[in-house]
């Protein structure tokens, strides 16, 4: 009967085996298989060794002969022998049928024929013809002699080899072959324990990769939510107080920036509420969606200090685009390049299909990137190109570049994509 504790020390000799295992496997993939070698020879050479050397070399009987049990005897073979008598036949043996005799010393081995001096021709034919039947009954007696034997030997349960007997083994003869079964085993584990091992790290790298890049992704999309969240307020309350202002000087204004104002809280809610406004690729038509009356407003704010130009063909605004990127490049180029400048300028946005790729460059006729004094710390830039980097890899790049016309010009390219229309 089984006691309660057997299956515990059957666990325990199982996790024992499995620890030996890993690390034997271990072990082999951190040598080297020139050492490999180096180690297999040695241990083939120390087994050849070892088998004459005790207790490898103490025998073990396994069997002896049976007693009582003789070999089979070997099928007698005839032999024929012709002698002539040198004396002469007695008178009653000459006149004999054949004046010859052939009795068989040994019936069945040995046949001889006996021929009387002086006998003729005729008499030797007849002596020949009598040892022929003699011969003939022999080997029939010889072959039913071996079937006998046969059928005996068939009969012992017992295998005897004569003169090839061995009854003892040693534990030594069996070592080389061991030791060869050992190594090949452990070419065998080596190979495959080396491709296991290599898949667990590359497994735990694209892991590590990925949760890396997750939490970068985190980081930089809670810095763009936090850089929103401090301007959208800004830019609606002043909004919001100039609609007042010009509720009272020019209702007509203040309408319509109220309007612009609608719209663009319309068309930025759904990107809000979707991961906080910082998710995946949206569609570019909902991106200008937002960006057109933003424009509006700020025209109405700077008057006759800003010109906009919208170049973004229908057929694109269904191409894939990452949210809130345009607009930050538009409330830099506001920012930083026209509002600086006291006579203004132009700002325009263009989009166009550039080597197979979707290029959007939002361009300023202000003081120039990095030229006026509100120039800010590049965060925002930094935070695109770490989101483009994020979502594409090295696909999709954003450039910064001298306006030819004066002002700073940036676009950003990404991987063409047809995507359907938002509603």
């Amino acid at each position: 009967m089984t006691s309660p504790s057997d299956p515990g020390r059957w666990a325990a000799f199982k996790a024992s085996v499995v620890r030996g295992y890993h690390a034997y496997g271990g072990w082999l993939v951190t040598i080297s298989w020139w050492k490999f070698i180096a180690l297999s020879v040695l241990l083939l050479v120390v087994s050849g060794v070892a088998q004459k050397l005790p207790p490898f070399n103490l025998r073990i009987p396994l069997w002896t002969q049976l007693d009582g049990v003789p070999l089979p005897p070997e099928p007698p073979k005839p032999v024929v022998h012709i002698e002539r008598s040198r004396k002469a036949a007695p008178a009653s043996a000459a006149s004999s049928a054949s004046g010859a005799s052939a009795p068989a010393s040994a019936p069945g081995t040995e046949i001889e024929i006996r021929l009387p001096a002086g006998a003729d021709g005729e008499a030797v034919r007849e002596a020949v013809r009598e040892a022929r039947e003699q011969i003939k009954e022999a080997i029939e007696a010889a072959g039913d002699a071996a079937e006998e034997a046969a059928e005996a030997q068939r009969d012992i349960t017992v295998n005897i080899t004569p003169h090839r007997r061995r009854d003892y083994f040693t534990l030594g003869d069996e070592l080389p072959t061991i030791a060869f079964l050992w190594i090949a085993m452990s070419i065998i584990l080596k190979i495959t324990y080396k491709g296991r091992l290599q898949a667990e790290v590359k497994a735990a790298q694209a892991t590590e990769t990925a949760e890396a890049e997750q939490l970068k992704r985190q980081v930089v999309e809670a810095r763009m939510a936090a850089m929103q969240a401090q301007v959208e307020p800004h830019f609606l309350f002043n909004t919001l107080a100039s609609i007042d202002h010009l509720i009272e000087t020019d209702p007509a204004r203040a309408s319509t920036m109220q309007k612009n104002l609608i719209a663009l809280l319309r068309a930025s809610m759904p990107t809000m509420r979707e991961a906080g406004g910082t998710g995946g690729a949206h569609d570019l038509g909902r991106e200008m969606a937002v960006i057109t009356p933003y424009l509006e407003i700020l025209k109405v704010r700077m008057e006759d200090r800003l010109a906009t130009e919208i170049d973004v063909p229908e057929g694109l605004r269904s191409a894939a685009f990452p949210p809130m990127m345009i607009q930050s490049l538009v409330e830099n180029a506001i920012k930083h390049g026209l509002e600086p400048k006291p006579e203004g300028g132009r700002l325009s946005v263009k989009a166009q299909i550039v080597h197979g790729k979707l290029a959007v460059t939002v361009s300023d006729s202000g003081v120039g990137f990095g030229r006026a004094a509100t120039a800010g710390t590049g965060i925002g830039l930094t935070n695109i190109r770490e989101r483009l980097a994020l979502l594409y890899g090295a696909k999709a790049a954003l450039a910064v570049a001298q306006n030819p016309g004066g002002g700073t010009q940036a676009t950003i390219t990404v991987p063409y994509e047809a995507r359907m229309p938002t509603p």
